[in-house]
């Protein structure tokens, strides 16, 4: 079974197709594996083998009936707890919708499904994807597979300790922050996050709906790339969806090919406050690329600096306004409800009880940044920075092909570390801030252990809007380069690891 668990989405979908093994195996191997390790990982909030196992057996019957199947047909997949799915719990990591079942799917829930992957079940994630680490979960941290004393990033933490403990070969996030990248950079996995409008958001449980986009998870760069061809397109349902043809995410991932391209570093991302072992391993994979013929070059992105700040006022407000609808008389939770209490009355008692600190600390925020007297000082302040980031990338793009930098200035903290440091916490998502902001491609791609810690180190790269198949040319180049010093995927070393040098 250690086999079909480390074997790619891409070569688990070939072999399916021609009838090596078949769906229900690969699925029953992965529910095997949760069962084994995932008490200790908790990446997963809700599994429902009986219902992957029926998914499974229809794609068999499907293949065998001589049916033309998706390319991922059969492929198990674990789910962040944020996109609606009828018949199981979407809880978004709160105990405030604790039960709910929704009555829809989301799109990109829909197209998953349509594409016959089997979903094993729902992930764990920061509470309403808020936070850098997977600590605000309602339901208790998930923990790092390379370190179980360490985060595993956030908000998407379950989904990408998921990956790197071999609990599931593909998953799904979202990014409002760096939440899908993030979390790859610290468990040596794939995290893309699309651009903004290229994955519908309908059915997606909104946190900041300027900033939020779904995107595909994987250990390969092929295997992020045939999950993202799924998932991206046109949706009438999102007001923001780019009616767009979806760049060829696919082709670009097999090309690996950047002989010619001028790539960017940008200076502001980088130096004090960043690890030893995080700049080290970035400038071997600028070295690697170099090596490939990719013409390496600084480049200044000045305005930068403000993404951080700025973030935190403009993400807080959206947030203000999008958890407005947790009333207590809708749906969800509701306590106090003892027939005296008036609605305002149940409706503070159910915000109380129901929302964690950190969501209760962002309402708060964005409240105050929205008020009379304030808004034009911190959040029209704040969206004029939006403006000069935006244009920052857009003077870079005029003379390079894709801007890159460290995924993260640091490797996996330890858990606890950072909780009563906001701040520090948030600093986690000081490179990948600017791409939600701008609303560009980007994703995050494995380059290596640092030295101080052991820890993954992850290699950023940025692209124009609509450009995301450049991201995906030039992780498959370095994850290609690398390879061969690792001996083959960074996560590869995890599993030996683990298994006293057995692969």
């Amino acid at each position: 079974m250690s086999e079909l668990l480390r074997a790619s989405a891409a070569s688990l979908a070939e072999r399916i197709a021609a009838g090596e093994v078949s769906s229900r195996e690969v699925t029953q191997a992965h529910l095997d594996r949760i069962a084994a390790v995932d008490g200790e990982v908790h990446a997963f909030l809700h599994v429902d083998g009986e219902r992957a196992l029926a998914a499974a057996d229809a794609v068999d019957a499907r293949r065998a009936a001589g049916e033309e199947l998706g390319p991922l047909a059969g492929v198990p997949i674990a789910v962040k707890d944020i996109f609606c799915m009828t018949g199981a719990p979407t809880t978004a990591g709160s105990r405030i919708l604790e039960g709910w079942h929704p009555p829809y799917n989301a799109t990109v829930t829909q197209r998953v499904l349509d594409a016959g992957l089997v979903v094993l079940g729902k992930t764990n994630l920061d509470e309403f994807a808020m936070g850098s680490s997977t600590e605000n979960s309602g339901y208790g941290p998930t923990r790092n597979p390379w370190d179980h004393d360490r985060i595993p990033g956030g908000s998407g933490g379950g989904s990408s300790a998921a990956l790197a403990a071999f609990e599931a070969p593909l998953a799904l996030g979202t990014d409002t922050g760096g939440s899908i990248r993030q979390p790859a950079s610290v468990t040596g996995t794939v995290g893309v996050k699309p651009t903004y409008g290229g994955t519908s958001r309908y059915g997606v449980i909104a946190m900041a709906s300027s900033l939020d986009q779904p995107g595909p998870c994987g250990r390969t760069v092929l295997d992020t790339a045939l999950l993202h061809q799924v998932i991206a397109g046109w949706d009438p349902m999102d007001s923001t969806s780019v009616n767009a043809p979806v760049p060829d995410v696919v082709a670009a991932a097999r090309q690996a090919d950047v002989a010619g391209m001028r790539i960017g570093v940008v200076k502001e991302l980088g130096g004090e406050g960043y690890a030893p072992g995080v700049e080290q391993r970035f400038r071997e994979a600028l070295d690697a690329l170099a090596g490939l013929g990719a013409e390496i070059v600084e480049v200044s992105c000045p305005n930068f600096r403000y993404a951080l700040g700025a973030y935190y006022l403009i993400m807080p407000s959206e947030v203000s306004s999008n958890l407005a609808r947790f009333d207590a008389m809708r749906y969800g939770l509701r306590v106090g409800d003892d027939g005296t209490a008036g609605a305002e009355e149940v409706m503070a008692r159910t915000r109380g009880a129901g929302f964690g600190d950190e969501v209760k600390r962002r309402i708060i925020i964005g409240t105050y940044a929205l008020s009379s007297g304030y808004y034009d000082a911190y959040y029209g302040s704040a969206q004029k920075a939006r403006t000069l980031i935006a244009r920052d990338f857009e003077t870079a793009f005029e003379s390079v092909d894709v801007l890159v930098s460290p995924s993260t200035p640091t490797t996996a903290f330890r858990i606890g570390e950072r909780t009563d440091d906001p701040l520090a916490m948030y600093a986690a998502d000081l490179c990948t801030i600017p791409s939600n902001m701008a609303g560009n491609a980007a994703g995050s791609f494995p380059c290596g252990l640092a030295e101080e810690d052991g820890l993954p180190v992850g290699f950023q790269v940025m692209a124009p809007v609509l450009a995301d198949d450049r991201v995906y040319r030039v992780g498959a180049a370095l994850e290609g380069a690398l390879q061969s010093q690792w001996g083959g995927l960074l996560t590869d070393q995890l599993w030996t690891r683990e298994n006293g040098g057995a692969l």
